[in-house]
C-alpha cells in the first residue's frame, strides 16, 4: 500500500504519466461494457438479430455467442470512425502529454456526442431535457452525457423494433398460410410451426437474408 501511494508522491513525472495511464486504462476497462452498449451502435443490431432469430423461430439458431459476436464486430465497423477521432483527439495528445485529464475526457466526449445526436429523435432528447427543466441546447457540445446516453437509448429501441417488426411480416404470412392449409386439410393436430420453419427457412437463404439485414443496419447509420 505505501508503495502505491508513493508511486503517487514521487517528484518523478515519468511515474506519474504511468500511473495515470494506468488508472485511465483500468476505468475504461471496468465501464467498457456499459460504453459498448449505451453509446455506440449494439443496442440496435443485437436487437434486430434477435428479432431475425425469432421470427425465423430457430429457438437457438444462431446461437448467442454468434449473435454477440457479429453484433460487436459490426459495432467496431460502424463506429471506427469515430473511435479513431477520439484517438487522435483526445487519447493521443494525453498520452503525449500535450493535454491534461479533463481535456481529454472533453474532447473524446465530443464525437461520441455528435454520433449520438445524429441517431436521437428530438422528442426523446427533449424527455429528458423536460424532466431536468434544462433549456434546449445551442450545440451537441452543451448537451450532457446523463441527458444525451437515455435519449439515445430509447430511439436506438424505437428504431430497432420498427425493423424488427418490418422482419416479422413475410414470415408471418408464411405461418398464416401453412396454418390455413392444415386446417382445410383437417390436420389441426400438427404444429403449423413445425411444417412452417423450413419455408421460413428457404426463403430467408434465397433472399440472401444476413445481407439484406446487415446492409440494413450499415444503411442506417452511414
Amino acid at each position: 500500500m505505501n508503495e502505491f501511494v508513493d508511486l503517487f508522491s514521487g517528484t518523478d513525472p515519468s511515474n506519474v504519466s504511468t500511473s495515470v495511464r494506468l488508472l485511465l486504462l483500468l476505468t475504461v476497462f471496468s465501464l467498457a461494457p456499459s460504453i459498448v452498449i449505451l453509446l455506440t451502435s449494439f443496442t440496435r443490431i443485437i436487437v434486430v438479430l434477435s428479432f431475425v432469430r425469432t421470427s425465423l423461430a430457430t429457438q437457438q439458431m444462431p446461437p448467442n455467442q454468434v449473435l454477440i459476436g457479429i453484433a460487436l464486430f459490426l459495432t467496431f465497423f460502424i463506429m471506427a470512425p469515430t473511435f479513431n477521432q477520439v484517438n487522435e483527439e483526445a487519447l493521443t495528445p494525453l498520452f503525449n502529454e500535450e493535454i491534461t485529464l479533463d481535456e481529454a475526457y472533453d474532447r473524446a466526449s465530443i464525437p461520441l456526442k455528435e454520433f449520438m445526436a445524429e441517431h436521437t429523435r428530438q422528442k426523446d432528447l427533449a424527455l429528458f431535457l423536460d424532466y431536468n427543466q434544462l433549456e434546449a441546447p445551442d450545440s451537441i457540445e452543451d448537451i450532457s452525457l446523463t441527458t444525451l446516453v437515455p435519449a439515445f437509448a430509447i430511439s436506438e429501441l424505437k428504431t430497432a423494433f420498427q425493423m424488427g417488426f418490418m422482419i416479422f411480416i413475410p414470415f408471418l404470412v408464411i405461418d398464416m398460410a401453412v396454418a390455413s392449409v392444415l386446417m382445410s386439410m383437417g390436420m389441426m393436430m400438427l404444429p403449423p410451426v413445425m411444417i412452417s420453419l423450413p419455408f421460413k427457412i428457404l426463403l430467408f437463404v434465397l433472399v440472401d437474408g444476413w445481407y439484406l439485414i446487415t446492409q440494413s443496419l450499415l444503411q442506417g447509420f452511414s
